[in-house]
């Protein structure tokens, strides 16, 4: 039996953007509003962990950034080190962390070794230590083929093999099996529990800029997550607006942290002389924005997409195809479930048609209504999970963390509510 508060280790692969850190963050809020007693560490890279805010049971310890150049390519943020130097530091700081910390799981997100290999040597300790190890997994990655091939290049194939006790995917398999086709064994197919996607409320948005704030006229609320790769979208928005005075909605676009200055700059100028559109360049609690729209504009990451789902909103998705599918596979399965629409940036040079589809947003249908069961069960089944992990207890040193006959039964009761 556990014999001391459970203690739970986040990895966020947060190399780019925001989706794994606010993944992170509310998996942990909702464990520890779940149980109290729960101290939770989050490992994060990203430069704006500290804009957020976590509860008391939780905390981060931020390693040294790294600047995403292109897939699987990074540079140091820092630029006197390199990137080998940097790895080895990061390497250092999680294993350490995993030393002193000793947590019961840790639950690593997306990379299953992490940039660059960077957590293989905290699996491999906290192997020896009873820790039950967890890859999270969002509902898409990418096309197999791309996966397989990034999986073997890595050595991830093996680490999810031979180290993780489980692997929790974050979706529901009508919409997309990450692990189809990539040519997983069916012992790793039999340790993944399908949650549901990760619900969001709504949270008190602290100081959000009068501009913001003022009036209550409906408006669609235009979003592009972390805004590294928002700007054609941004600008499409702004066309439409620019060249359309009948779209009838106001917009409020949120360009995200990590937008380009140049483009940044040209979009607020462009914005302050439309009457219509408000701009804010981040929002850490964008749930009170949402909450409030009409309808989304947005790109089609997993942090988004659950926001859509969350509060019901209609929403016209824009994909992103490049360096991954993954957004495209994502709304191209929402269309064809009626739960968003869908355009794509080959139309990004018509104005007319992102007018269009905004002032469609209010009449258009919400998600509730293609009615599919558990979608948004993710944190429900998540806290079942850990209960059971916990319910369990940690395994002597140099036993093995396989699983019990208990806790397989409580995996297989978790995996049937997930799925029906």
């Amino acid at each position: 039996m556990q014999s001391r508060s459970p203690r739970i280790l986040i990895y966020s692969h947060d190399t780019f953007g925001l989706g794994h850190l606010r993944r992170s963050r509310v998996i942990a809020q909702a464990l520890v509003d779940h149980r109290p007693d729960t101290s939770i560490l989050i490992v994060a890279g990203s430069p704006v962990v500290g804009s957020f805010s976590f509860p008391p049971q939780v905390d981060f310890i931020r390693v040294p950034g790294v600047v995403k150049l292109g897939t699987d390519s990074y540079a140091p943020s820092n630029p006197g080190l390199s990137i080998e130097d940097l790895t080895e530091i990061r390497s250092a700081i999680i294993k350490k962390t995993a030393e002193i910390f000793d947590p019961d799981i840790f639950l690593v997100d997306k990379e299953p070794l992490g940039m660059r290999g960077e957590v293989g040597e905290s699996l491999a300790f906290l192997k020896t230590t009873g820790c039950r190890l967890v890859l999270g997994l969002r509902d898409i990655m990418d096309e197999p083929s791309r996966l397989a091939e990034e999986w073997h290049r890595k050595g991830a194939f093996a680490a999810v093999e031979d180290l993780y006790d489980d692997v929790w995917i974050y979706g529901l398999p009508e919409i997309c099996d990450p692990l189809e086709g990539i040519g997983v064994s069916d012992r790793v197919r039999q340790r993944a529990v399908f949650t549901g996607y990760l619900p969001r409320a709504d949270e008190p948005s602290g100081a959000l800029p009068e501009r913001i704030r003022i009036g209550e006229r409906p408006y669609v609320l235009v979003t592009t997550g972390g805004g590294g790769d928002g700007a054609r979208l941004v600008d499409w928005v702004l066309r439409a607006y620019e060249s359309c005075d009948t779209i009838g909605v106001r917009a409020k676009i949120v360009l995200g942290p990590f937008m380009e200055s140049g483009y940044a700059a040209d979009f607020q100028k462009r914005g302050r002389r439309l009457d219509s559109v408000d701009l804010i360049t981040f929002a850490a609690s964008i749930e009170p924005l949402i909450e409030r729209a009409e309808g989304l504009v947005a790109m089609g990451g997993y942090n988004t997409f659950c926001e859509i789902l969350s509060f019901d909103k209609p929403a016209v998705i824009v994909p992103r195809r490049h360096p991954r599918l993954e957004q495209f596979i994502r709304a191209s399965r929402a269309e064809e479930l009626g739960l968003a629409r869908m355009l794509l940036d080959d139309e990004v040079d018509d104005a007319a048609i992102m007018a269009d589809a905004i002032r469609g947003l209010p009449t258009q249908s919400r998600p509730q209504a293609a009615a599919i069961p558990k979608l948004l069960g993710g944190v429900e089944t998540i806290r079942r999970l850990v209960d059971a992990i916990v319910a369990e207890g940690r395994p002597a040193p140099g036993q093995s963390t396989g699983i019990s006959d208990a806790s397989s039964e409580a995996r297989y009761q978790v995996q049937r509510f997930a799925r029906t």
